[in-house]
């Protein structure tokens, strides 16, 4: 098989501070945006990858879910705990600077994890985690 990953999705609930967030904290340019007030679906991805993106999604617009499901979705963002990325930089000090500069939550500052990885986190506005690695 010959399999990339073309589109991962993370959930919104602000679809104006998940822009702005994903566009100018962290670069991403847009690729698409549709739909409107807070049932918008936009797609991001980094500069210079067009084969890859980011979905950020209305979660509660699956028509094929409940509404205990939507509550349980909704409470989930609500304590950071339903959605996480990981992305990766070679110089994670110059972008941990340029990520908090944007008055984001931060999670964890640059750390050098006992398993290898020197990494940090940030939430972005919907709760979701994002996680960044530093390439070595």
């Amino acid at each position: 098989m010959d399999l990339t990953i073309h589109t991962s999705s993370l959930p919104h609930d602000d679809p104006d501070a998940s822009l702005a967030f994903y566009r100018d904290v962290l670069g991403f340019e847009v690729r698409s945006d549709v739909g409107q007030g807070r049932m918008r679906w936009i797609t991001v991805g980094p500069a210079g990858q067009p084969d890859t993106s980011l979905l950020l999604a209305p979660p509660a617009a699956d028509p094929g879910i409940t509404e205990d499901e939507r509550r349980t979705v909704t409470e989930m963002m609500a304590k950071g705990t339903y959605g996480w990325i990981l992305l990766a930089t070679r110089d994670l000090d110059a972008t941990f600077e340029k990520v908090q500069a944007g008055d984001t939550e931060v999670v964890q500052e640059p750390t050098e994890q006992p398993y290898g990885i020197r990494d940090c986190a940030f939430r972005d506005p919907a709760g979701n985690l994002v996680r960044i690695q530093e390439l070595r």
